[in-house]
């Protein structure tokens, strides 16, 4: 009888193995990933976080925190067992947890009495901030270039070198 391999494998080591650069070509990241440069095409369309960068030339460049998103998206379906809908929740998640912790930082930092006032006169700014840029747009008066057209004085008609309809009532 054969040995019963894992249907799982492990997952991969925690981005050590990804070299320190600027940008990877999607041909560099299926190595690093070793995944085909078809799938992490399909993945784009999947995944709305997951948006390489095209340069001038149309070419995808991925920067490291799309490599390690990649790698991310990859342990979720193929180690974890997660469907696509499912690593797109995963990924909800964890982004709706993120945000409250910036919201509880800054209601520490109002606890303290040097940090509210701060706080109190940077509020004070973004509301007359805000209220200047809710009122309505006021033009200033534009002085055209051109001399503005009359409407009151009607365009003459060019005069016609046939004038079918007089012609035809001489003729009966």
């Amino acid at each position: 009888m054969a040995q019963h391999q894992p249907i799982r494998r492990t997952p991969p080591s925690s981005g050590s193995e990804i070299p320190d650069k600027l940008y990877f070509r999607i041909g560099e990241v299926s190595k690093l990933c070793d995944l085909p440069a078809y799938v992490l095409r399909f993945w784009e369309s999947e995944f709305p976080s997951l948006r390489p960068h095209k340069g001038g030339t149309g070419q995808r460049l991925y920067r490291r925190r799309d490599v390690e998103m990649v790698l991310r998206i990859k342990s979720l379906l193929y180690d974890e067992g997660y469907t696509i809908p499912g690593a797109r929740q995963i990924f909800k998640a964890e982004l709706r947890h993120k945000e409250p912790q910036l919201s509880l930082e800054i209601d520490e930092a109002s606890t303290a009495s040097g940090p509210s006032k701060q706080l109190r006169k940077l509020q004070k700014e973004l509301r007359d901030l805000h209220t200047l840029l809710s009122k309505p747009v006021t033009r200033a008066a534009v002085h055209p270039i051109r001399a503005p057209r009359h409407a009151a004085a009607p365009r003459q008609a060019t005069p016609k070198l046939f004038d079918l309809s007089q012609n035809s009532e001489g003729a009966d």
